[in-house]
This record gives structure tokens, C-alpha cells and sequence, in this order.
């Protein structure tokens, strides 16, 4: 972990907070994680790499941390999902907080896509975030209520290939909506953080800039700084959400993307 996880970066008063996250094992969800121990936060993580969740337990727990709850599962798995929230939430004593930041994309084109792909990218985003508040909520509103962050993407609302990839997105940010109405009587925030293309170190742009520089310098014309968007900069907003700093937003979805046109070199 970096040597700045060791400082409370904000002061947002999330001490002790026990706090869900699902995909944290690498790249944004990695970062989450790292934010969120910096700010003292008790934490149950899930993701698909056994590996990579002991890797991360180890690195917290070496810099003198509370340990880790992991559990390594497939989040578009019947019930596996739900089995991991009651199971933490009786660990950590509780839920104060959940962020659904697992996803993907199954498939090309649409013409490309089967059935099968278009089922398993809705599962993966919108449908995991779905039952994974439905399955938190218990909890959430045990403890007096809660936040909840759905990270979605500017795919949701910027069209791009893949189709089935964008509208899964878009029913991630409808869902955060809908589901702030719907759980706002039991003090029960949830939002959408929508991220712009992150430089993640061996993922799609990383490759893309290390292979062909060309193109990947045309693409970060999309974004009026030229620069792509950092994890650790949506893992503060994530935080701040989680947060009582923020006790007044709800039902937002909010893009941290440095102002990005196209989420796609190909454009609108």
C-alpha cells in the first residue's frame, strides 16, 4: 500500500465505519479500499481473485490495520453475493456502508453479443448492485442508516461500444435514484459515482498508451486537460459520499471524469 494510506487524508470522521465493498481487490476497487482504511474504516472485501484479496489483506494488515474480512466470489452468483453480505455484516458487527463497485462487460457488437453476454453484463453491474442492496438494507437500517455508492460510469449516459456495457450502467444510475427514494425513509442514501477512462496500470489504456502512443494521445483529447482520470480520484468521492459530509446528497449521480466527451475512442 502507499506510503500516504497511512494518514487520514480528509478528516471526514468515517473512524470505525464498517463499510462493503464489492470488487476491491484491484484497480478502482483497490483504490476505494486503500482510501477507506486510511480513513479508519473496518472493511469486508469481495472480488474473483483469491490471490489478490489475501495480497491486499496482507499489505493492511502489515501496516498495522484491522484485518480485513475477504471473501473471494463471483458476484453474479446466485446467492453467493447475499451469503457475503449477511456473513460480514455479523463479522464487522454491522453495516454503516456499501459500494457496489464490481462490473464488466461480456461480448462484442451487437451482432457479436449473444443472449448469454447481454444477461451476464446486466448481472455483473446493475443486477449485482441490485441484490446487493437489497441484501444490505436489513443492515444499513439496523444501524440508523447508511450510504450506499452504485459506481457506474459515463458509459451510462455517453454512448459508446459496447451497447450492453452502456445500458447496464445506465439502469446502475437509475437504480441509485430510484433506490434513494425508496430507502430515504430509513435515513438510507445511495448515489452513483460515474468515472471517466482511469489510467490503470495494465488495463485497456495503460496498454493502449505503451503500445500505440498515437492513438492513445488522440483519445485523451476527449478530455480538455488531456489527462485521464485517476482512480484515487474517484475513490475520494466515493468516499466523501460515505461520508456525513455528504448527509444531503442522495439520488445523485455524480461524474468524475475530468470532463470527458467521448468514453470511447471511436466517439459519439
Amino acid at each position: 500500500m502507499d506510503e500516504s494510506a497511512d494518514q487520514t487524508l480528509s478528516g471526514w470522521r468515517l473512524q470505525g465505519r464498517r463499510v462493503l465493498v464489492t470488487g476491491g481487490s484491484r484497480g478502482l476497487g483497490e483504490a476505494i479500499v486503500k482510501r477507506l482504511v486510511a480513513e479508519g474504516c473496518t472493511l469486508a472485501v469481495c472480488a474473483r481473485g483469491v490471490g489478490q484479496l489475501q495480497q491486499l489483506a496482507e499489505r493492511i494488515e502489515q501496516r498495522g490495520r484491522t484485518p480485513v474480512f475477504t471473501r473471494a466470489l463471483d458476484v453474479a452468483a446466485p446467492e453467493l453475493l447475499e451469503d457475503f453480505v449477511g456473513d460480514a455484516a455479523a463479522r464487522l458487527g454491522g453495516l454503516d456502508g456499501v459500494v457496489a463497485c464490481a462490473g464488466g462487460a461480456s461480448g462484442r457488437g451487437l451482432e457479436g453479443a449473444s443472449a448469454q453476454d447481454w444477461m451476464r453484463t446486466w448481472e455483473l453491474n446493475a443486477g449485482h448492485a441490485a441484490r446487493l442492496l437489497a441484501a444490505s438494507a436489513p443492515h444499513l437500517r439496523a444501524a440508523g442508516g447508511g450510504s450506499a455508492v452504485i459506481v457506474a460510469s459515463i458509459s451510462g449516459w455517453k454512448p459508446g461500444p459496447q451497447a450492453q456495457y452502456g445500458a447496464a450502467k445506465a439502469a446502475q444510475i437509475h437504480l441509485a435514484a430510484s433506490l434513494a427514494r425508496e430507502l430515504g425513509a430509513d435515513d438510507i442514501r445511495v448515489n452513483a459515482v460515474s468515472p471517466g477512462s482511469m489510467l490503470i496500470p495494465g488495463k485497456r489504456w495503460d496498454r493502449m498508451r505503451q503500445e500505440d502512443p498515437g492513438a492513445y494521445a488522440a483519445f485523451t483529447r476527449e478530455v480538455p486537460s488531456g489527462e485521464l482520470v485517476r482512480p484515487e480520484e474517484v475513490a475520494a468521492v466515493v468516499t466523501f459520499l460515505l461520508s456525513d459530509q455528504a448527509s444531503g446528497i442522495s439520488g445523485a449521480n455524480i461524474p468524475v471524469d475530468r470532463a470527458q466527451n467521448s468514453p470511447t475512442p471511436q466517439g459519439y
